[in-house]
C-alpha cells in the first residue's frame, strides 16, 4: 500500500482549532501535531483540581507552551459555547469511552456523549462555527453482518457506550440536515499506540508482557477479531476528514486498514516484538456479555480514501514495536508503576 503524503501546513498554519478530549490518547496526538503545523491550537481537558492536563503533560514543553490550554466540561452548554467563539475548526473527540464501565454508568455516557456532543453542535450553529470534525467509533456497527464494513453497515448498540455514540453520530447528521452545520463524522477503528490506556486491549497485554511480576497474560475474549490502526495513521484521518473539500455534511468516514486480525494474532506478535514466551490466559471475568461482545470489526475504508487520498502506512508489528518501546521507556524511566491487577 502506498501511502500519499500530504502537507497540512496550508490548511492549518495560524488558523483557530479547537480540540476536545485533548488530554486523552488520540486528542494528544492529534492537538500536538495540529500544534506542530503552526496552527493556534485550544486544547481542552476535562477539569481537575490535581493541576494535569493528562498526556498534554508529557509531550515536548515548547509545543505545549504554543497551545491555550483549557480546563472545563462539555456537558455544561454556557461553557461550551463560550469556548467555540472564534473557533474555525473544531475536532470533538471529548468522550466517555470505556465499554465495561457503560454497563454500570450508562447515565454518565448519555450525559457526555449524547449531551456534551448537543452542546458542540448547538454552539456551532450559533457561531456559524466553519468546520466540525465529530468523532465517532467502529462499535456503532457491532458484530460485522458482512465484511469488510462500509458505512451503510446497519447500526447496532451492543453496549450502552455504542448506543450513546449512535446517538451522537445522529445529531450530527441532524444538525447537518436541519441547520447546515458543516460537520463530518469520522469513524476510526480500533487506535492503538503510546498513551492509549490500559484499559484497552493491547497496553494491558504489553504491561504484562513486561511486568516481571506477572507469570502469564491474563486476558479476554483472543478469538475475537479487529481492524487495529497505528495513532499516527488516525491523526492523518483526522486532518484529512478537516481539510478536504469534497467530504459531505453529516456523513460518516471509516478509518481503519482494511485488514483484521484476532486478538490471539495480535498478542502472538507482540510476544514476537517483545521477546517474551509468557503464557496467555483466557479470564471470564474479562469478557463481555454473551450478547454485547463485537465479534468482528473490519473497515471498509474506500469511501474515505477516495475523497482524501488518506492511507494508512504504520503495519500491524511495527505499529506493535514501537508502542513496546515507548511502554518500556515510560517504566525504565519510572513514570509508570509496575502493577500485578490489571484493568478489564
Amino acid at each position: 500500500m502506498v501511502n500519499i503524503v500530504i502537507d497540512h501546513s496550508l490548511s492549518f498554519k495560524n488558523r483557530h482549532v479547537l480540540v476536545t478530549g485533548a488530554d486523552g490518547f488520540i486528542g494528544s496526538h492529534l492537538a500536538e501535531t495540529l500544534a506542530t503545523l503552526g496552527a493556534k491550537v485550544t486544547a481542552l481537558s476535562y477539569y481537575n483540581s490535581f493541576d494535569s492536563f493528562g498526556w498534554l503533560d508529557s509531550i515536548n514543553h515548547e509545543l505545549r507552551n504554543q497551545m491555550t490550554l483549557v480546563r472545563g466540561d462539555i456537558r455544561d452548554p454556557h461553557f461550551v459555547l463560550r469556548l467555540m467563539q472564534e473557533q474555525e475548526f473544531v475536532f470533538h473527540l471529548a468522550a466517555l469511552i470505556a465499554i465495561p464501565h457503560s454497563y454500570i454508568a450508562a447515565q454518565s455516557y448519555v450525559d457526555v456523549n449524547i449531551t456534551g456532543t448537543l452542546n458542540i453542535l448547538e454552539a456551532a450553529r450559533l457561531l456559524k462555527t466553519p468546520k466540525i470534525v465529530h468523532t465517532s467509533t467502529s462499535e456503532v456497527y457491532g458484530t460485522a453482518l458482512r465484511t469488510p464494513i462500509s458505512e451503510d453497515h446497519p447500526l447496532q448498540a451492543q453496549s450502552p457506550y455504542s448506543a450513546t455514540k449512535i446517538g451522537a453520530d445522529a445529531l450530527a447528521t441532524a444538525y447537518a440536515l436541519s441547520h447546515q452545520v458543516n460537520v463530518v463524522i469520522l469513524r476510526p477503528f480500533n487506535t492503538y499506540g503510546p498513551r492509549q490506556s490500559e484499559r484497552a486491549v493491547i497496553p494491558t497485554v504489553i504491561r504484562q508482557i513486561l511486568d516481571p511480576d506477572c507469570d502469564s497474560i491474563n486476558i479476554g475474549d483472543i478469538s475475537t477479531t479487529r481492524d487495529f490502526t497505528f495513532v499516527t495513521d488516525t491523526v492523518e484521518a483526522f486532518l484529512v476528514a478537516n481539510s478536504a473539500s469534497n467530504l459531505e455534511m453529516g456523513k460518516a468516514y471509516n478509518a481503519g486498514t482494511g485488514h483484521s486480525v484476532m486478538i490471539s494474532e495480535m498478542i502472538d506478535l507482540l510476544l514476537k516484538v517483545t521477546g517474551s514466551n509468557k503464557p496467555v490466559l483466557a479470564e471470564k471475568n474479562r469478557f463481555r456479555p454473551d450478547n454485547s461482545e463485537v465479534r468482528i470489526l473490519q473497515a471498509d475504508t474506500k469511501k474515505l480514501s477516495a475523497a482524501t487520498n488518506w492511507q494508512p502506512s504504520v503495519k500491524l508489528e511495527e505499529g506493535l514495536r514501537r508502542t513496546a518501546t515507548w511502554w518500556q521507556n515510560q517504566i525504565a524511566n519510572g513514570r509508570l508503576r509496575s502493577s500485578s491487577k490489571y484493568m478489564t
